[in-house]
């Protein structure tokens, strides 16, 4: 379930194992990196990868050894039994195993322009897009220890970078959030929310126009690289009461890729907080795959 890094990766595993898996697109297919332009991180090119072009290539891969790729989204689910029942688009379907890969959605603004403008200067991933942004002008927008961390980290690139917070305090931790202000690269705008973002004419981002809360004070601030730091969304809602997660949503492990319900398990951003990496969703993927085989094979199948 799903076709990220982590689905996609489980799908090869799973298909060269000869398991015949199926494959549900989900919502939003390719996960994470379909929004993604330039990938630098991934291991094996040199040059780098087109994030679309490195999940279709996953894509392509699993489809030679057999995999077959479902478009649709997972609507509801029925864990009681096995075999495990997943409604499609209202259609029902049975699995002996199951492999959520799901992922988790970043939280977005909701601006309209932002969202035309994700991987040409928007971004939800500092360790993904940091690097494009040597000694450019970086916001980021949020209060909480992830926009601290990002906010420090592409200090490392950036000429300037500017916090962006709604409130006058701030959710971060106090280490983070005094490691954030001992850093002399980094200013705070507090008390602020951002109205629009542009230049979609130009398909970068350039600018843009912020409104101060308490004084209603408008302005616009040129910008290179914005970055959206106000968390992750886990795709957990269709098992909500069957797979155990923690208060925010993230599948809890059982050890390795296994969840509370023996025969599913997990892999990728859906359980993982932390790292949300394209290497390491797809080392997941692997470490799935591989326990539902030794899974289907412990019962004879």
């Amino acid at each position: 379930m799903g076709s990220g890094c982590a689905g996609n990766t489980a799908a090869i595993y799973a298909a060269r194992a000869n398991l015949k898996p199926l494959v549900i697109s989900g919502h939003e297919a390719g996960g994470q990196l379909s929004l993604t332009t330039l990938v630098e991180n991934f291991p094996g090119f040199p040059e780098g990868v087109n994030g679309p072009d490195l999940v279709e290539n996953m894509k392509r891969q699993a489809e030679n050894f057999g995999a077959e790729y479902l478009h649709g989204a997972v609507v509801d689910t029925d864990f009681s039994t096995r075999p495990f029942r997943l409604d499609v688009d209202g259609e029902w379907i049975e699995t002996l195993t199951l492999i959520i890969a799901s992922g988790a959605s970043a939280r977005w603004l909701g601006l309209e322009n932002e969202q035309k403008l994700i991987g040409h200067g928007v971004s939800s991933c500092a360790t993904c897009d940091g690097f494009f942004y040597r000694d450019k002008n970086i916001m980021v927008i949020g209060g909480g220890d992830s926009a601290m961390e990002e906010a420090n980290f592409l200090t490392r690139f950036g000429r300037e970078v500017t916090v962006v917070h709604r409130r006058e305090e701030f959710r971060a931790s106090k280490i983070m959030l005094d490691r954030a202000r001992h850093n002399p690269k980094i200013k705070f705008v507090t008390n602020t929310v951002v109205e629009d973002v542009f230049d979609v004419s130009q398909n970068l981002v350039s600018r843009v126009r912020l409104r101060n809360l308490k004084t209603g004070e408008t302005w616009e601030q040129d910008v290179d690289g914005f970055f959206v730091a106000i968390g992750h969304i886990p795709n957990t809602k269709v098992f909500k009461g069957q797979i155990e997660t923690d208060p925010d949503g993230y599948i809890l492990s059982k050890g390795g890729a296994r969840t509370n319900i023996p025969g599913i398990f997990h892999a990728g951003d859906v359980q993982d907080r932390v790292y949300r990496q394209a290497i390491t969703a797809s080392s997941a993927g692997c470490m799935a795959a591989i326990e539902a085989e030794r899974y289907l094979e412990a019962e004879g199948h």
